[in-house]
């Protein structure tokens, strides 16, 4: 962790940033190893090109650097609830020259209170983007991230193994995501990066719906998508099955049979063109082509994938427009999917991580129509 501090400060140097200020969050917990999140308590870890690293946290935090995993010479600026953080920020901008800077935020999780508090105590501070530099750290994962993200999907393999075994007909979609979540639990889940996904039927369609009290039917699509975490790193799987107990798949209807075979076609296509050396949008291309010559493409209204790390969303983005290259290390999803309003939706979702010489699939669950209940 400490290599990467000095990478971030390498990194910041060549932009024309003199200072990053991170959020409790991913970035933290990557950067530092320490587990703070984000709460009414203003927290702002600050790494500055030249000299040692500064912390305003809470008073009631102030221990928890001393005993993190790696050893940093921390400039410390706790304050107590009863005073406030803005004599805090105050002596944190002096002791790093702060006003009249550069200070690189992360655009996206940095807070307005926070960004007051900066402003307030560092006047003629000029702001930049740090996401681009945690991105181009984050991005490249090591043998030990990657094997993390191994553990992580198959505890989300075997939970959805398990729980499919206990589906019935008549079930909500409420009371299976209740059960997989305590598979997830049992196989040894430490924690899930979002909210299960469980839709049955006409709700399949809804790409980011929320599981509710929809009674399994004969005939539906039943869609899961969800993930677990493992020290900090998450899987992110989806699988699309056909609800007809003993009976055959084609109770599903010709057209959700149909799309189904589409983007699976487009799921294999997406991590056949991943390999490095391309920019990521070719992902996207390949499997949106796919989906496009069926005549759906109106019908696969996301990108095909994301990032995968700490986080369950971050960069790089297989869409349109994302030309990131790819490079060994690098973790993503692949999740075409099409969805037909008031009949049902269907969406294959792979974690891959690519290789010296193309990708390698994390998640090894059986992609063809599965017939459960």
């Amino acid at each position: 962790m400490s290599s990467r501090i000095q990478q971030l400060i390498e990194s910041a140097a060549k932009r024309g940033v003199d200072c990053v200020a991170v959020m409790p969050g991913a970035n933290t917990l990557y950067l530092t190893g320490l587990p703070f999140h984000l709460m009414e308590r203003a927290t702002v870890a600050f790494f500055p090109v030249h000299g040692r690293p500064a912390l305003v946290l809470p008073a009631l935090e102030a221990t928890k650097p001393a005993a993190g995993p790696v050893k940093i010479d921390w400039q410390l600026f706790p304050w107590p609830d009863e005073e406030g953080p803005a004599a805090a920020f105050t002596a944190a901008s002096n002791a790093l020259a702060l006003p009249g800077k550069t200070l690189a935020v992360e655009e996206l999780v940095m807070r307005v209170r926070e960004l007051r508090l900066i402003e307030a105590s560092a006047p003629g501070v000029r702001f930049a983007d740090a996401g681009p530099l945690l991105a181009s750290l984050r991005m490249r994962k090591d043998e030990v991230e990657i094997a993390r993200m191994w553990q992580a999907v198959a505890i989300t393999e075997a939970a959805l193994e398990t729980t499919l075994a206990k589906i019935r007909v008549g079930m909500t979609e409420r009371e299976i995501a209740n059960e997989l979540l305590l598979e997830m639990l049992r196989g040894g889940a430490e924690s899930w990066p979002f909210e299960p996904i469980v839709l049955a039927g006409p709700n399949s369609a809804l790409p980011h719906g929320a599981p509710g009290d929809r009674r399994l039917q004969s005939g539906d699509l039943l869609l899961f998508d969800f993930g677990v975490s493992v020290s900090g790193y998450a899987s992110d799987i989806t699988r699309t099955f056909a609800v007809g107990g003993p009976r055959s798949a084609g109770e599903v209807g010709d057209e959700l049979r149909r799309a189904y075979d589409v983007v699976k076609c487009a799921n294999e296509a997406g991590r056949k063109a991943a390999r490095p050396g391309i920019e990521i949008q070719e992902v996207d291309r390949a499997a949106r082509k796919v989906i496009a010559d069926a005549g759906l493409g109106e019908y696969f209204t996301h990108r095909t994938g994301h990032g995968l790390g700490l986080e369950a969303h971050e960069p790089p983005f297989a869409c349109e427009g994302d030309t990131t290259i790819l490079e060994p290390g690098m973790t993503f999803t692949v999740e075409p999917g099409v969805y037909l309003p008031g009949k049902g939706g269907v969406r294959v979702e792979d974690d891959v991580v690519i290789t010296a010489d193309g990708c390698e699939s994390l998640t090894t669950f059986d992609r063809e129509l599965r017939v459960i209940g």
